[in-house]
Order: structure tokens, then sequence, then C-alpha cells
């Protein structure tokens, strides 16, 4: 008699081995951008936009939890002032 080593029904689950270190290529060297994608990056910086691959400091300001009231806009009037 033979026993399945693997269930009959259902999904199949695989294992995901890596290859050796050696096995890997090495990733080509990255050539430089062409002069007119740095004349545009240079030109979006000199604007203040955002550019590709840099963290947006604006963004990252407005994605942040919400961390209550800001204390200096609150309201002017008195605590209790009736309003």
């Amino acid at each position: 008699m033979t026993t399945p080593t693997h269930s009959t029904t259902g999904r199949q689950r695989r294992v995901f081995v890596p290859p050796p270190a050696e096995a890997v290529a090495p990733a080509p060297p990255r050539l430089p951008d062409p002069p007119i994608y740095r004349d545009l990056m240079r030109t979006w910086a000199d604007r203040g936009r955002t550019l590709p691959g840099r963290q947006d400091p604006e963004w990252t300001r407005l994605a942040a939890p919400w961390r209550g009231p800001d204390p200096l806009s609150g309201s002017p009037g008195p605590r209790g002032g009736g309003r």
C-alpha cells in the first residue's frame, strides 16, 4: 500500500527556496539618465515639485496619523464662554 505524501484534495503549498548566492547573476550597472531627464528633474526641483524616487515631505505630513488638535489653532474665546 502506498501512502500519499501530500493531500489529494485542496491546494498544495509550495516552498520557496532561494538559489545559492553564487548562482544569482549580479545586476547590470545602471546607466546615467539622459541629459533631458536630468534637466527635467532640475527644473522640477527648482519649482519645488516632488521628484520621482524621493520622499515628499508634504505628503508625509498629510498622510501621518492625526495627533489631535493643534494647541495654536484653538478658539480664541475663553473656555465656557457660551459661544
